[in-house]
């Protein structure tokens, strides 16, 4: 497996991050400038479609998981996981810091920031599923932005939606989208060789339960901590490396 390199130029290689992450922005901003000509009641309406939506994508994207066990025994474990490192409250101090140079304050005693609010849930839904990792994969290895490009589409529309329903928090995800997929852009050479379809599925599938679970915040049906949850990113990881050996094992014990 090769780098690809074109001219020599890593600014080339991140091209497909870098309009995601302008993307977001600009979707962002066009919300904001939206949500402050209408009125509360239709702003409420707005935020129960970015629910609804939100709820209809994780649903596509957890019906490709192969594996139910993997992913009920990975988001067990992973939310134990997160908890126990309250990696949720950890992103919402991100969030917080983010709000507190950038953004207008207002977060009041015993009331959860709806800047950091925003950040974490936009942070976690950009993120997570196949687009992010196979685009940064084929971007790294092969110069093709053309997956990054549609994502970037999809992110700008969402980011509209979801600034228009949260605020502007939801623009300071661009930075986690930079973060995330440079990295793996910058690395795919080295990781590519170890994910397999499957591992597409599963991760596609296990992210598609996050962004459920961000459906479910949005529509105040039950608050979740939805970040708490992303060790089982790895602890899913493990199993589908290690599917070979749990089939054969599977296979004795019959």
């Amino acid at each position: 497996m090769t780098w690809y390199i074109p001219d020599g130029n890593i600014a080339n290689i991140m091209l497909g991050t870098i309009v995601n992450s302008i993307a977001i922005i600009v979707g962002s901003l066009i919300g904001i400038i939206f949500s402050k000509k209408i009125s509360a009641e239709i702003s409420d309406v707005i935020s129960s479609a970015a629910g609804v939506i939100t709820l209809i994508i994780g649903f596509q994207m957890a019906f490709q998981m192969q594996n139910i066990i993997y992913i009920a025994i990975s988001l067990i474990l992973g939310g134990i996981l997160g908890a126990w490192w309250d990696i949720d409250g950890k992103i919402l101090s991100i969030g917080r810091f983010l709000e507190h140079h950038f953004g207008k304050k207002n977060i009041s005693e015993g009331n959860e920031s709806k800047f950091a609010y925003a950040f974490l849930n936009a942070s976690v839904l950009f993120c997570v599923g196949a687009m992010a990792i196979v685009g940064s994969f084929k971007a790294g290895t092969e110069g093709d932005y053309t997956m990054l490009y549609t994502k970037s589409v999809l992110d700008g529309f969402m980011s509209l939606v979801f600034s228009a329903a949260m605020g502007i928090g939801t623009a300071f995800s661009a930075l986690t989208i930079f973060v995330y997929q440079g990295l793996l852009t910058l690395g795919s050479a080295f990781i590519k060789p170890w994910v397999s379809p499957q591992m597409i599925a599963e991760l596609t599938g296990i992210g598609g339960a996050f962004v459920i679970m961000i459906g479910i915040n949005i529509l105040d049906l039950k608050k979740l901590k939805t970040a708490n949850y992303l060790p089982g990113l790895i602890v899913l990881v493990f199993f589908v490396l290690a599917d070979p050996f749990l089939q054969k094992i599977a296979a004795f014990l019959v």
